[in-house]
């Protein structure tokens, strides 16, 4: 990801534009809310079922998060730090912080107190390098590459800042091995053979878990490559990829279902559905929410990531608020946590809704959008289930990550209405 062109410190408003665009025109979001329960009001016109099966689970979900770049946009504050990775009232709930590698080492004390204080609320930290040390690069007819001379090297430099974070009382999570290297116009760029190359003779010795390649718009050949090669895939943890203009049909992946057992997947950095407009703008936000349920339902990915996490299009604001979009993020964040598994769902039961479940024991969370102009209501069957208290927080144009209210599950049946533009959470449980 690059930086915005508005902020001093931002060097490519070029590729910028080009990210904006290629963001605005990726997968469609679809968002669905669901509205009162049957108790809360008349309810709109009932559409199909909906059918939870806790029995048949997908993905285990690893986190939601946000970047933070201290060297390009200003520190989070002590305080918006606990609002990004608490998990209170008006709190994000994020549990994943992604930092950067810099090839300076004089700014990585920069990412610490953030970094510490994410860690202190629970959450996992991961980095990813824009450059190696200038040293150790080379001009090419492509742009900037590592020396072939200095892959040694370079993982040495990936080691010593995972030793210089874990000493400042940070222990990564995992570290990348590039940003973006099909996207290099103003960093380093990597084919892909390269980067299995690196992979292979390098990455064992890497002191935390690797992520590769982290395509900024989740092309295949840039990570296939790495999934057909035993000694590749042997010394990567997780394939990460970023969702810039990824089309919907290119959210599966059969190769890496097939070929990726013992691996993870993440989704590590997005903006959606741009950087030009208010986090605020509603309904527009709840592009977010459908761009999450299509990334966890379709993509099957464990995390999602978004780019900066104070920014005017962004989770928070600048004046530390959660935005709308950072309450459709919220609405998976707060109860969707580390640990939980995806199970199976009716995905769509109606244009423009969307809906997606998750469990942890006998907890069961269901989040819900609803993008339509008029309510719409729903029937709910969770298999195998009894009865149960049920609450629900609910975020539409007027409210925002407010508990909407409590009832009975009974037989582990129980309907709902999703208010007109809006977000719901159901907690069962």
């Amino acid at each position: 990801m690059t930086p915005e062109h508005e902020a001093p410190k931002d060097p490519r408003p070029t590729a910028l534009s080009r990210r904006s665009l290629l963001a605005m025109g990726a997968l469609p979001v679809v968002a669905g809310v669901a509205g009162g329960a049957v108790a809360g009001g008349a309810p709109a016109a009932a559409q199909s079922g909906v059918t939870v099966e806790p029995q048949t689970g997908q993905q285990i979900i690893q986190g939601f998060g946000g970047m933070n770049h201290t060297v390009w946009i200003n520190d989070l504050t002590a305080a918006q730090r606990d609002t990004a990775f608490g998990n209170g009232t008006g709190q994000l709930g994020f549990s994943l912080l992604r930092i950067p590698v810099h090839e300076d080492r004089a700014n990585w004390s920069g990412e610490v107190a953030t970094a510490r204080r994410a860690i202190e609320h629970g959450a996992k930290v991961f980095a990813s390098p824009w450059n190696p040390p200038a040293s150790m690069t080379e001009s090419f007819s492509g742009g900037k590459r590592l020396r072939y001379d200095q892959y040694g090297a370079y993982a040495r430099h990936l080691n010593d800042f995972t030793a210089f974070m874990r000493d400042n009382g940070v222990d990564l999570h995992a570290i990348s091995v590039q940003n973006e290297p099909d996207y290099a116009h103003d960093w380093t760029a990597w084919t892909p053979a390269e980067i299995v190359r690196f992979l292979r003779e390098h990455a064992g010795s890497l002191n935390t878990r690797v992520i590769a390649p982290e395509s900024f718009q989740y092309r295949k050949n840039m990570s296939d490559p790495i999934l057909n090669d035993p000694q590749a895939l042997a010394n990567v943890d997780i394939i990460g990829a970023h969702l810039y203009g990824t089309q919907n049909s290119e959210l599966p992946y059969p190769l890496f279902q097939q070929k990726g057992g013992g691996k993870e997947l993440w989704m590590t950095e997005v903006y959606h559905p741009n950087s030009s407009d208010s986090a605020d703008l509603w309904p527009q936000a709840l592009d977010v929410g459908e761009a999450m349920h299509r990334a966890l339902v379709y993509g099957r990915f464990q995390t999602y990531v978004w780019w900066y996490i104070r920014r005017s299009y962004g989770p928070m604001r600048e004046d530390g608020r959660i935005s709308k979009r950072g309450a459709n993020m919220a609405h998976y964040s707060k109860w969707v946590r580390p640990g939980y598994q995806r199970i199976t769902a009716t995905a769509n039961p109606q244009a423009n809704v969307y809906i997606s479940a998750f469990k942890s024991g006998s907890k069961i969370v269901i989040v819900a959008v609803n993008k339509n102009s008029s309510a719409v209501y729903h029937p709910y069957t969770v298999k195998g289930a009894g009865s149960a208290s049920i609450s629900t927080w609910l975020t539409d144009a007027n409210r925002t990550l407010e508990h909407y209210n409590t009832f009975t599950m009974s037989n582990g049946s129980f309907g709902a209405q999703l208010p007109a533009r809006s977000i719901r959470t159901f907690v069962i449980g």
